[in-house]
């Protein structure tokens, strides 16, 4: 494992470092927004004073602080989707990856970062049993998790049951009500909280508990962004039935229903996507700060 300059450093000074994903860049993203989101949100991240972790597997290496360069590289060569479990086929066959939320949360964890800030974490897909590697991922590693809570192309209900039995702690960044995106705010209530410095002082309770499971921070979506949920029920009903007819299953799912979204959005679920990116960032900034 490869830790950049300007992230060992700050590990080393125990200045606030927010890691972030390279899946959402690769496979989440179409060319060149993706190059144009990396540079924003990094910007984000340097402009609240802290220190961006990007990372991802280049030939086999993984990189904790990508580069711009490096980022292009990885997404110019056809890169995997891995999660935790597929992290030492990457390495050990020298294979570019992009990083979903569980090899993130782990890789991150074990460079010593405590905060990672992402769109929204896999769970329970409807229909065919499918359920994510995030959540065993977040049961098991000791970091906080920023997210917009969870795609609205998931089983909600049944995302937030595995989240409760694998002990994972979820918090509504000032809501009581677990968010979905793109259409804002389910109706599934979950714990409240009101202030970054809440989020680090639970965080820092659970560690002299020992106990070892992640905090997933649901931060809902800028309202503006939200897109009714008519309008993306009616999305996922021709997804689904496209999927059902291509046969696409597992780790390919998701990447084409969010292609797919905007496609049908005309570009809109794309627009709350990066919105969502940037909200996320922003608040995982002020956690790390006052950790």
């Amino acid at each position: 494992m490869i830790i950049s300059d300007k992230v060992k450093d700050a590990i080393n000074k125990k200045l606030p470092v927010v890691a972030l994903e390279s899946t959402v860049l690769a496979h989440g993203l179409p060319y060149p927004e993706n190059i144009k989101v990396f540079e924003k949100l990094e910007k984000i991240v340097y402009d609240n004073n802290c220190i961006p972790a990007t990372i991802g597997i280049l030939k086999g290496k993984v990189k904790i602080g990508l580069e711009k360069e490096e980022v292009i590289e990885l997404i110019n060569n056809n890169p995997i989707k891995v999660g935790t479990r597929e992290i030492p086929f990457a390495v050990a066959k020298n294979l570019y990856a992009a990083t979903t939320v569980s090899s993130t949360a782990y890789l991150s964890s074990l460079a010593g970062i405590k905060v990672f800030a992402t769109g929204g974490i896999g769970g329970v897909h409807r229909g065919d049993w499918d359920v994510s590697q995030d959540i065993i991922e977040l049961s098991k590693t000791n970091i906080i998790v920023v997210s917009a809570g969870c795609k609205s192309i998931l089983d909600i209900d049944k995302t937030l049951e595995f989240l409760e039995t694998f002990q994972v702690l979820v918090v509504g960044y000032k809501t009581n009500l677990f968010p979905i995106f793109y259409n804002g705010l389910s109706d599934k209530p979950i714990y409240s909280v009101n202030s970054p410095k809440e989020i680090a002082e639970i965080f820092n309770s659970k560690n002299n508990l020992n106990i070892k499971s992640s905090i997933l921070v649901a931060n809902k979506i800028p309202e503006e962004f939200i897109i009714p949920n008519n309008e993306i029920e009616n999305y996922i009903n021709i997804i689904e039935n496209e999927i059902k007819l291509k046969n696409i299953k597992g780790k390919e799912v998701t990447p084409y229903m969010l292609s797919r979204l905007v496609e049908l959005s005309k570009g809109k679920t794309l627009i709350s996507n990066i919105a969502l990116l940037e909200n996320n960032v922003k608040l995982a900034c002020e956690i790390a700060k006052n950790i």
